[in-house]
């Protein structure tokens, strides 16, 4: 009888210690879990209605059919999309938070004099999804000028600076227009926006004169014939404005700066999640429906390797702090 507490005792440890080793493995098996598991956030940096806002819905709407779990647009815009790429960066690093990213990243990194993240460091390349030309508009109701040489002649000859929009500061909008004064001598004047939406707004409405914007927000207006374009950015003409001369075709020689959009996730994500990814992306990017519907905004789909897209990365990082130099173009 007297044993009997000793006897209890041991099996009150017992079972203390398998409660410890059932609380204990609830974490592993929840790690185990197939992913993905649960919904998955795509962050947009620019407000809805641009852009990279129209890439990532299109491909949210397939990728949610192909996982089987919802993938969200969220948009959190401002700083040049700096913001959205800080927030995507400093995520937990579990597949479930991508950003929709762009070639704005890569020129904010020289533009910026500080960022809290390092783009290259810390968001992993998944893929890219498009390239899209930008396009010289103006409005066509308050600006006369039906070319490229026009608006310079006019620019040159008026007493105050022509004012341009872009994305925000640090932006490729922001670049091209320090690159088109530099190679033209019209004075430009900067107003940064924090996205397309707005910009165009304003376009319309005669607050800013031109901007360089990519031709998925202003297409519609331009075929509407309330913007008109002058010239693409790129070294080709686009196939949904084939009337449309390139820049260099204007006469600004060496002219070639586009607008790309890729997918990247928090440094550490798991390699098989990262694979999982690419896979279902370029498989989506690369398939005749979504080909079409990009191409009718006027997108180029690529879904490439996540080892191609950082090699853009790095080769475009490089590209524009060239210009910036160049530009002398900073952001405090």
């Amino acid at each position: 009888m007297k044993k009997q507490p000793f006897a209890m005792g041991r099996r009150a440890v017992a079972g203390t210690v398998l409660a410890a080793v059932a609380l204990s493995a609830a974490p592993w098996a929840a790690a185990q879990e197939p992913w993905p598991a649960k919904p998955i956030s795509l962050v947009v940096p620019f407000p809805s209605g641009g852009t990279t806002d129209v890439l990532a819905r299109a491909l949210a709407d397939a990728l949610s059919k192909s996982l089987g779990q919802p993938v969200i647009v969220e948009s959190k815009p401002g700083a040049g999309a700096t913001l959205g790429a800080d927030y995507v960066a400093k995520a937990r690093p579990d597949g479930y938070t991508l950003l929709m990213g762009a070639v704005h990243h890569t020129i904010a990194t020289s533009v910026y004099k500080k960022l809290p993240y390092d783009f290259q460091k810390d968001l992993a390349p998944i893929t890219t999804v498009a390239m899209v030309p930008n396009v010289l508009v103006i409005n066509a109701s308050l600006t006369p000028a039906r070319s490229v040489a026009e608006l310079v002649a006019a620019g040159k000859s008026s007493s105050k600076e022509l004012a341009y929009g872009s994305n925000g500061n640090g932006t490729a909008q922001h670049l091209i227009g320090t690159q088109f004064q530099a190679s033209t001598g019209v004075k430009l004047l900067h107003v940064p926006y924090k996205g397309s939406g707005p910009l165009t707004t304003d376009l319309l409405g005669g607050q800013v004169d031109m901007s360089f914007d990519t031709i998925t927000p202003v297409l519609q207006h331009i075929k509407g014939g309330k913007l008109r374009a002058l010239a693409v950015t790129t070294a080709k003409r686009s196939a949904v404005l084939p009337d449309v001369p390139t820049l260099e075709e204007a006469g600004l020689k060496g002219f070639d700066i586009g607008t790309w959009f890729g997918v990247l996730a928090p440094v550490g994500t798991p390699k098989d999640i990262v694979v999982k990814l690419n896979a279902e992306m370029v498989k989506i990017i690369k398939s005749p429906d979504f080909a079409e519907r990009m191409r009718a905004i006027g997108a180029d789909p690529i879904g490439d390797s996540s080892a191609d897209m950082a090699a853009r990365i790095r080769d475009e990082t490089a590209k524009f702090a060239r210009l910036v130099k160049e530009g002398k173009v900073a952001v405090e």
